[in-house]
């Protein structure tokens, strides 16, 4: 579910920083721009594990920042294809008198049981798919012209809203399979199934005496 990706980039360091050791200036100024953000195909970004190695620092002209060549590794949440979660079930529907989701779970007769999801209980899924999606595209959106009226400010703000709507990484996950979904509902069935397992082994108990002739005898 975690993994850690080897990144590199180039580090910039603004002169109000030049007083913190190098390593720490460095490590604070990746986390800010990395914690919680997604990058394309790699995951969720989560924190900073260590830092691999550091070139030398420049200066470029016209700025007084250090900018310096990093190679670190970084904790990102990427759960792989197939991998089981604990975290709505389908088909499912919700419940206006109970104020809960309800999964109708198919019986082998063709008719449904209600199976409550409580708000707060923990799920098992299985994880289908994961899709990535360029959140900061290059250029102006497609199929946008201006119109008679519109200024360029106004597609502008339109687009930007486009853009922040957009969510760059979803994870598509499945929880109608036996054994998934909400833990209560298969604690439950697997209680039941061992109170009836004792019940039937309590019938079948047998116990054996032994008469006075040392010939054996049974009660039930």
């Amino acid at each position: 579910m975690f993994v850690l990706a080897e990144l590199k980039d180039t580090v910039r360091i603004s002169p109000d920083q030049f007083n913190l050791k190098l390593l720490e200036a460095v490590r604070d100024e990746i986390n800010r721009k990395l914690a919680n953000k997604v990058l394309l195909n790699v995951g969720l970004c989560i924190a900073l594990k260590d830092v691999v190695s550091l070139k030398d620092s420049f200066i470029l002209p016209g700025d007084g920042a250090s900018h310096t060549e990093v190679v670190f590794r970084y904790i990102v949440f990427r759960p792989p294809v197939g991998n089981v979660l604990t975290a709505l079930q389908h088909p499912s529907r919700f419940d206006e008198t109970e104020r809960a989701w309800v999964w109708e779970y198919p019986l082998d007769d063709g008719g449904k049981h209600d199976l409550f999801m409580d708000i707060g209980e923990p799920i098992k899924f299985r994880v289908s798919r994961e899709i990535f999606e360029e959140s900061s595209p290059i250029g102006p959106p497609k199929n946008e012209t201006l119109q008679p009226g519109t200024s360029a400010q106004g597609c502008t703000s339109a687009a930007q809203q486009t853009n922040e709507a957009r969510t760059p990484y979803k994870i598509i996950a499945a929880i109608n399979e036996s054994g998934l979904g909400v833990l209560s509902w298969w604690d439950q069935q697997q209680q039941a199934e061992e109170t009836n397992n004792e019940e039937e082994a309590e019938e079948n108990n047998v116990d054996y005496d032994n008469d006075e002739n040392g010939e054996g005898a049974y009660e039930e």
